[in-house]
């Protein structure tokens, strides 16, 4: 069985725009693949915080050494880590902030680059231990930034997969949303018809 985790990272929840998308495309998947597990992960009802001295000493100690605290903060992020390494599909909601990434995505990727988990150096350089899976991204801006110097996410995002051994990456822009309502409808539009295609 097929398992698609979907990961939305708006801070308005469903009602943001890169979450509507994720959330048509997941339903038209569902529809061509009634079979597939579909674990959802909102980051604005479930946000996580940001990773601190605590955390990440926590994540080097020693398992028989951790304190009941250092053991829910791994305990915390083995979950998300077993999430995602279970799953067969991603998709990822991706709105646009300040030019940047949501900071409670940046909190998620936090927890799952885990060494020895997630990735590993070799004398190679690293290498990713999640390979094998298909990501779909719905980036949704208010303005035109794909293809720019000034679209952040799209390297960002592609890089820190890539650095887990996920390398078969969809991205789907819907742009200029803050441009007008002619604008706004256009891009809708087009990255329904896009993920449509997709899904098929």
């Amino acid at each position: 069985m097929t398992t698609l985790l979907q990961i939305n990272s708006s801070i308005f929840s469903n009602g943001g725009q890169s979450s509507q998308l994720a959330n048509a495309f997941v339903a038209k998947w569902r529809v061509r693949n009634p079979e597939t597990k579909v674990v959802v992960r909102d980051l604005a009802n479930e946000p996580l915080p940001h990773l601190d001295a605590q955390r990440v000493s926590a994540y080097f100690a020693q398992p028989g050494a951790r304190t009941p605290e250092q053991q829910s903060f791994v305990d915390e992020s083995e979950t998300l880590i077993d999430e995602i390494k279970q799953s067969d599909v991603i998709v990822i909601g991706l709105p646009m902030y300040n030019f940047g990434i949501p900071s409670t995505l940046k909190a998620y990727f936090d927890r799952i680059a885990r060494a020895g988990l997630t990735f590993r150096y070799t004398e190679n350089g690293p290498e990713g231990l999640l390979p094998g899976k298909k990501v779909y991204v719905f980036a949704a801006r208010g303005g035109m930034y794909a293809g720019t110097a000034l679209d952040s996410q799209t390297n960002y995002v592609r890089d820190f997969l890539n650095f887990l051994g996920i390398t078969d990456i969809e991205f789907v822009y819907a742009e200029g949303l803050n441009m007008g309502e002619q604008a706004k409808d256009q891009a809708l539009a087009g990255a329904h018809r896009r993920l449509a295609e997709l899904a098929d």
